[in-house]
């Protein structure tokens, strides 16, 4: 386990390495779940904000979803999240002609029309944040990849030698920080360090 002032990180985050393959699987986890994906309290306003910029990228089916059932729903395990057309893909995602499942928010960002990327809770997968109940203002950050579809990207990750948190460094960074991303790649740095060490000295 790693701590960085309030927040909890398994030790796969550094350990682990991972690169999405897109050609592989797809965006998957666009339409693979419970739920849709989580949005936090301000990024309702996002939403709200960013709907009728984005809406021409969408499919008539993600369109009906939202005009009829709303931009967001609650669910009770995952409190606020983006609504789903058939409990599938995600309302704001479309396929490309290759088929793979692309954000309607992300390609506006990208494109300069919006400010907003993404819910942070895509744009950090595969790390799952989640807050203690045990300790207020607490977050615990797990490595959280699913093992079929995500087995392409865990590969690559391996192939390139990219650690989790070095592949979604833009992500942390957006949420908690660059202090917060210095520190976590210094523990990672030394941890490496001490463990070459032990390596020479067998």
């Amino acid at each position: 386990m790693i701590i960085i002032d309030n927040i909890l990180l398994s030790d796969e985050i550094i350990e682990a390495e991972f690169v999405c393959n897109l050609s592989k699987c797809k965006g998957g986890c666009c339409e693979d779940g419970d739920a849709g994906a989580p949005l936090s309290d301000k990024e309702l306003d996002e939403v709200k904000a960013s709907y009728e910029i984005v809406k021409p990228r969408m499919t008539n089916d993600g369109i009906k979803e939202v005009e009829q059932n709303g931009l967001y729903r609650y669910d009770r395990e995952f409190g606020w999240v983006t609504p789903t057309v058939d409990d599938k893909i995600c309302a704001y995602g479309y396929r490309d002609k290759k088929g793979i499942i692309k954000c309607v928010f992300e390609e506006a960002y990208n494109d300069g029309e919006i400010k907003w990327k993404k819910p942070i809770s895509c744009h950090l997968y595969p790390i799952k944040a989640s807050k203690s109940k045990y300790a207020k203002g607490t977050v615990m950050l797990n490595y959280d990849p699913r093992e079929d579809m995500c087995s392409p990207a865990c590969s690559l990750g391996k192939e390139l030698k990219v650690p989790v948190y070095r592949f979604l460094k833009e992500p942390l960074i957006r949420e908690y920080g660059q202090d917060f991303y210095e520190a976590l790649d210094q523990l990672s740095k030394s941890k490496a360090s001490k463990e070459n060490k032990i390596k020479k000295n067998k």
